[in-house]
């Protein structure tokens, strides 16, 4: 086996990482969409109309683009992530998770307040360094 045709593969948060031998002349990268955790789509919850009877598939894993319901991104980018599906009770306004951490899924419970605040300390901590 030649030292060019050697294939190392490491796998770093999410992303991995071909490179070719020699190391310097030939590195290759791609970054995978599959994800094991569920990402922040907006900070602030979304207001919705939902009607009595009907059936919803709320987005759990933050990459649909149709937030805040499913519309089967999840497939190929978080495949161990399913939508929550609800049918609500009566015709109402309700607010829905956005930032996908809340604890009454679908249903905003206040997270976004901790999700805000991480990306403020993150901010600040990148002003001193």
């Amino acid at each position: 086996m030649s030292t060019s045709s050697f294939l190392v593969t490491g796998i770093r948060k999410g992303c991995a990482r071909s490179f070719r031998r020699p190391f310097p002349f030939s590195m290759v990268q791609s970054c995978l969409q599959s994800t094991q955790q569920p990402i922040p789509a907006a900070r602030l919850p979304c207001r919705v109309k939902v009607s009595a009877g009907k059936r919803y598939a709320w987005c759990a894993c933050g990459h649909s683009k149709k937030q805040p319901f499913c519309d089967g991104a999840h497939v190929k980018k978080a495949p161990t992530i399913a939508p929550l599906r609800f049918t609500p009770d009566k015709d109402s306004t309700v607010m829905l998770c956005a930032c996908k951490q809340t604890k009454n899924a679908p249903y905003c419970d206040g997270s976004h307040f901790r999700v805000i605040f991480q990306d403020i300390v993150k901010k600040v901590k990148g002003v001193f360094k």
